[in-house]
């Protein structure tokens, strides 16, 4: 159980991936693991500084993400991203690059995040002030065969930690709750 695993959270704006990311990891290290959260918002603004939100630039900022990923996974750390990652060609390149990849779905509807949208950001991408919004006026291209996927308009937090949780364990990637894990 020493292999580390790039656990790639993808979702809309909003869906709940740096809340369940954090949720993850803190686990992850309670049970003995070394982890690192990357989280899109924080990548954007230290490693990915400068870049717009044409689809080249998104691609470019997931692709970096997913070079540090890789860089983390195979020195035995695992590493948690939670980037809205839009476009399925660029995810499956870090899937590529990574290898030990277990991608996330955060699902959510446009009327949830909007209820829950406290800056007001889908209201205004929705009326066309905002361009090029994710899931709005530019796409969101869904995982078609993600190793987990969670709802969080219809799951609670803990609900969709417990599915995350589960199937690691179900995989023998993180010990059962539990156990102990020696050094």
């Amino acid at each position: 159980m020493s292999q580390a695993f790039t656990l790639w959270f993808t979702g809309l704006s909003g869906s709940g991936k740096s809340t369940l990311s954090e949720r993850v990891a803190a686990e992850l290290r309670r049970r003995g693991q070394k982890v690192e959260v990357l989280d899109g918002d924080e990548v954007r603004a230290n490693l990915s500084k400068g870049l717009s939100f044409t689809k080249e630039d998104r691609d470019t900022n997931v692709k970096r993400i997913g070079y540090v990923c890789h860089l983390l996974t195979r020195n035995g750390v695992w590493a948690v991203s939670a980037a809205i990652s839009p476009y399925r060609a660029a995810r499956d390149f870090n899937r590529q690059m990574i290898g030990d990849f277990i991608e996330i779905f955060v699902e959510c509807s446009i009327e949830k995040l909007s209820e829950r949208d406290v800056k007001g950001l889908y209201k205004k991408a929705l009326a066309g002030e905002v361009k090029n919004f994710t899931g709005v006026s530019d796409p969101y291209e869904p995982p078609q065969n993600p190793e987990i996927s969670v709802n969080s308009e219809k799951e609670s937090v803990e609900q969709s930690l417990g599915k995350i949780i589960g199937y690691l364990e179900s995989k023998n990637y993180i010990p059962r709750a539990g156990m102990t894990v020696k050094s």
